[in-house]
């Protein structure tokens, strides 16, 4: 009998899938307008942060819980509601009649009715901004009552504000979700508990970088050997004296496949050790072995220059793993190339540029502060 978690895999672009697998859906407010709920951080501790839900948040909620009433083949295993945007694990159980997409373009859908329910009982002023007194903000009660979406199973699908409005006037209100959701499907079953902590650490990550700006903004033209840079992190670390790149060549591998491993562990125990004396460690961390050096790179705090193969889309947070080596002032990311939202895989062409580009980088700024060091020596034996 085959386990359905044998048969879960990447969908492939131009592809409609429909058998069983898990999703990451993310709906999100375009303006980034904080409507559906307020960040609240006790004791300004970013690990106390949670998200204190609006009417308008609960109202979206109430859309989620009722959803799999009218697709029983979907359960919502795991969510998280942040002040702009939803985070939802969707689990297909069993062959859907229509693909994925069709379902993510049902709940926008049900999602949009209530944005525009917001819009109407939500007026605001001759500069746009919302009303705030009393009777101007909508609430989901006075929602409700006044012939809004409700999200019962028996009128989930109806929608008595259009019908109280022309289409015109309905249309005219803007459903506030304007794009859709994004759909990243989860290749295998172990990422579920990985996609659900990155989901849980939504509100922990946006109060560190609300508390601690300088380190998450993306920083435009970092000019390194000529070369331009955007860059995320630390950029103090591009003033230290000694750095080195983290590049295990082929040649170890070989030697290790062919029983002689010793070379390899040197050079890896070597970065580490380079790392424990001050030494800032360079790389693209692209191979399985570079990655093993940048886990325990990580683990102990030492200083790191990240390159990466996509640039920083708008809000970019780092990773889980890099997160808090980032707002503990640890490492600094660096690409020079513009964020493309399409983007999967490296190339080989990539991975030989970037590590080329980590020499760079190394060569440049242990030029520099070799000749900064010897001018401060002549000036200081003048």
């Amino acid at each position: 009998m085959t386990n359905d978690h044998d048969i879960w895999q990447w969908q492939e672009p131009g592809t409609t899938w429909k058998g069983a697998g898990l999703y990451h859906i993310t709906l999100t407010i375009p303006s980034r307008e904080p409507l559906l709920g307020e960040l609240v951080i006790p004791d300004n501790d970013p690990k106390k942060a949670y998200v204190k839900y609006s009417d308008f948040g609960r109202a979206l909620l109430d859309i989620q819980r009722a959803f799999p009433t009218y697709h029983p083949e979907i359960q919502v295993l795991h969510y998280c509601l942040m002040p702009d945007h939803l985070h939802m694990v969707w689990y297909v159980r069993r062959q859907m009649r229509r693909g994925i997409k069709s379902s993510v373009q049902g709940f926008w859908l049900a999602a949009k009715k209530i944005g525009r329910a917001y819009s109407h009982y939500t007026p605001t002023d001759s500069q746009g901004q919302l009303k705030e007194n009393g009777k101007g903000i909508w609430q989901m009660g006075q929602f409700k009552e006044n012939g809004g979406l409700s999200v019962s199973r028996e009128d989930y699908r109806e929608n008595s504000l259009r019908n109280t409005l022309s289409d015109a006037a309905y249309y005219a209100l803007s459903p506030i979700f304007t794009d859709l959701p994004n759909i990243r499907p989860m290749g295998q079953y172990r990422q579920l508990p990985t996609t659900n902590r990155y989901i849980d650490m939504n509100p922990h990550r946006l109060a560190t970088k609300r508390l601690r700006p300088g380190f998450f903004c993306v920083q435009d033209n970092i000019e390194i050997a000529g070369r331009v840079y955007k860059g995320v992190g630390n950029a103090d670390l591009l003033q230290r004296i000694r750095y080195a790149p983290v590049h295990v060549h082929h040649e170890l591998l070989d030697l290790a496949k062919a029983g002689n491993d010793k070379p390899l562990r040197d050079y890896m125990n070597g970065c580490v050790l380079a790392a424990r004396k001050g030494t800032v460690m360079v790389s693209p961390f692209i191979s399985k072995k570079e990655k093993e050096v940048l886990v325990v790179l990580l683990a102990e705090g030492h200083d790191i220059i990240l390159i990466t193969d996509n640039g920083f889309r708008d809000y970019y947070k780092p990773s889980d793993g890099l997160f808090d080596s980032v707002e503990a002032g640890h490492v600094l990311i660096l690409s020079p190339w513009e964020y493309d939202p399409k983007k999967r895989r490296v190339s080989r062409d990539e991975c030989v540029a970037m590590n080329k580009m980590a020499e760079e980088i190394c060569d440049s700024l242990s030029s520099v502060a070799s000749t900064v060091s010897r001018d401060n020596t002549k000036k200081n034996t003048q």
